[in-house]
């Protein structure tokens, strides 16, 4: 047992050692990617919405490739599985709101 106790700096110390450049890539893309939307971005959102709702109007969804589909259809379980998963961690419980 003792000799296990003895291996457990060295054992840590190589583990902060191997985590450290990945943590770094991390950090390094997180600040990138999770920072909230500025207000000069909030134009190419309206211009995205508008597409989608003038492919819809003039039937381009009809052209789509099943690769296309696939790939919308995807993103769009993750977000809504992201969303469910945010509530469940506001509501502190899977069934319902505590009251």
């Amino acid at each position: 047992m003792s000799k296990l106790v003895a291996r457990i700096p060295v054992m840590a110390k190589a583990a902060v050692d191997s985590a450290t450049p990945k943590l770094n890539t991390f950090e390094r893309y997180a600040k990138v990617e999770l920072v909230p939307p500025t207000p000069a971005e909030f134009g190419a959102v309206a211009q995205g919405f508008n597409k989608i709702v003038k492919g819809a109007q003039t039937g381009a969804w009809k052209k789509v490739t099943v690769k296309e589909a696939w790939l919308n259809t995807l993103v769009t379980v993750e977000v809504l599985c992201w969303f469910f998963i945010g509530e469940v961690i506001g509501k502190g419980t899977v069934v319902g709101y505590q009251v």
